[in-house]
C-alpha cells in the first residue's frame, strides 16, 4: 500500500517572507511523516505561483526528508535553504523498527558516486563514504537516497537493502500523471465545496483506501476546482468524480475560520483518511 500526498507549486504564494514559507512547508513535511506518507508529489500550478514556487517547494521537502547527518554534505549552500533552521524535527522512524546506531542498525544513505560492476558510493553518516554493491533487483542513481543496514563498524561492514528509507520521497510531476499511477489507491481531492467528511463517508471510504491512497491539495485563496477549471457546485456530491479523481471531499466540514491553510488541511485530512478500518 503507497500513501502519496498531492500539493502545488503554489502552496507559498500568500507567504510574507522566505521564512514563512519555508515554515509552511516544513508542517506538510512533518504531516507527511506523522501520518506515514510515502510519497510528497509537488504539481505545477503556475497561474498561482508567486515568488516562491515548485524549485522552492520540492527543494525545502527533499532538505527536509534527508536526515540531518547527511544534511550539510548532500546540500550545501542554497538560496532556496537559508532559514531550514525553522523546520520542525521529523524524527522520521526506520520503517524496520532497527534505527538505532549500533551494528545491525539501518541508517538512511545518499548515493554520491556510481561505478562500474554495480558498485556506488554512499554517504550514510560515517566518517568516509563507504563502497557498496548494489542489490541486482535495484537501480539506483546519484543524489539518490538508500537504507544501508550496518552489520559492523569497525571494520566498517554494510549493506544496501531493499527497504525504503525512512520518511518520504518527494516528485515533481503533473496532476494528471500523479493519480495515474498503478500504485494512486483511492484518489481524494480535498475542497471546501466538496461532500461534506462525515463518520458514515469514513466508514465506506476506509477499506477502500487499504489498497493505496492518494489526496490532492489545493493552495491559499486558490482551491484544487479553481486550478482544474471546475465549477464548485459539480464537485459536492458523493459520486463526483471529476479531474480523475475518485471524489472530492471537504474534510472540515464545520470550519471556524474563514479559511482553513493548506498545511492545517494536510493535518486535518490525514488524520482522518489514515484510520484503519
Amino acid at each position: 500500500m503507497t500513501r502519496s500526498v498531492l500539493v502545488p507549486s503554489s502552496l507559498c504564494r500568500e507567504a510574507a517572507d522566505k521564512r514563512e514559507a519555508t515554515h509552511k512547508v516544513g508542517l506538510v513535511a512533518r504531516a507527511a511523516v506523522v501520518f506515514g506518507i510515502d510519497r510528497v508529489v509537488v504539481f505545477p500550478d503556475t497561474d498561482g505561483d508567486r515568488r516562491w514556487g515548485g524549485g522552492f517547494v520540492s527543494t525545502v521537502l527533499k532538505y527536509a526528508a534527508t536526515a540531518p547527518y547527511l544534511r550539510k554534505e548532500a546540500w550545501g549552500t542554497r538560496d532556496e535553504l537559508e532559514y531550514v533552521g525553522v523546520l520542525p524535527p521529523l524524527r522520521a522512524a526506520a520503517r524496520t523498527g532497527s534505527g538505532s546506531n549500533g551494528s545491525g542498525s539501518s541508517r538512511q544513505g545518499i548515493v554520491t558516486e556510481v561505478g562500474p560492476d554495480g558498485r556506488v558510493r554512499v554517504n550514510c553518516g560515517l566518517q568516509h563514504p563507504i563502497s557498496l554493491v548494489v542489490p541486482p533487483e535495484m537501480e539506483v542513481d546519484e543524489g539518490e537516497r538508500v537504507t544501508v543496514r550496518i552489520s559492523s563498524r569497525e571494520p566498517v561492514r554494510a549493506r544496501i537493502t531493499d527497504e525504503a528509507p525512512p520518511g518520504f520521497a518527494v516528485e515533481r510531476a503533473g496532476l494528471s500523471a500523479a493519480l495515474g499511477r498503478e500504485d494512486a489507491g483511492l484518489r481524494v481531492a480535498t475542497s471546501r465545496h466538496g461532500e461534506a467528511l462525515s463518520t458514515g463517508r469514513l466508514g465506506a471510504l476506509a477499506g477502500r483506501a487499504d489498497d493505496g491512497l492518494t489526496v490532492a491539495f489545493g493552495a491559499p485563496e486558490r482551491g484544487l476546482p479553481a486550478m482544474l477549471g471546475i465549477e464548485h457546485e459539480s464537485v459536492s456530491s458523493a459520486e463526483s468524480n471529476h479531474a480523475g479523481f475518485d471524489c472530492w471531499l471537504n474534510t472540515v466540514p464545520k470550519q471556524g475560520s474563514e479559511v482553513v491553510r493548506t498545511e492545517e488541511a494536510v493535518f486535518a485530512s490525514l488524520a482522518l483518511l489514515t484510520l484503519p478500518q
